[in-house]
């Protein structure tokens, strides 16, 4: 997004992404905290689906970018997150992810440090 981009927020309740062939690309940005990256993590499988289809067979869906951004206390709490840096590395550019973590105290892997911010 950039300065007065227009953006539309969904909080809580029953939500889905679920584009057709023919559709606008829309660019995605998923915000998740603890365990609340299960729903997310599955938008993000289907994204990665979507593409893989894309690439493979020329479908018809246009997809955009996801970005998810994904806080917990320590990286022992990120969950998914060695699938979620498997998706980011089967679709550069397509599907990244902004770790956050709020009280780590120890080192963090070296795998993760790229994409982590917080203490």
């Amino acid at each position: 997004c950039t300065l007065d981009s227009e953006v539309a927020l969904r909080v809580g309740g029953d939500f889905f992404f679920d584009p057709q062939p023919g559709d606008s690309p829309v660019n995605l940005v998923l915000i998740a905290g603890g365990v609340g990256i299960n729903p997310l993590f599955s938008i993000l499988l289907h994204i990665a689906d979507l593409h893989g289809y894309q690439e493979g067979k020329g479908n018809r869906h246009r997809l955009g970018t996801a970005k998810l951004y994904y806080s917990a206390k320590t990286t022992s709490e990120l969950l998914f997150k060695k699938n979620i840096l498997g998706l980011m590395k089967a679709f550069p550019g397509k599907i990244t992810c902004c770790f956050h973590v709020t009280q780590q105290c120890s080192q963090i892997c070296k795998e993760l440090q790229p994409h982590v911010t917080g203490k």
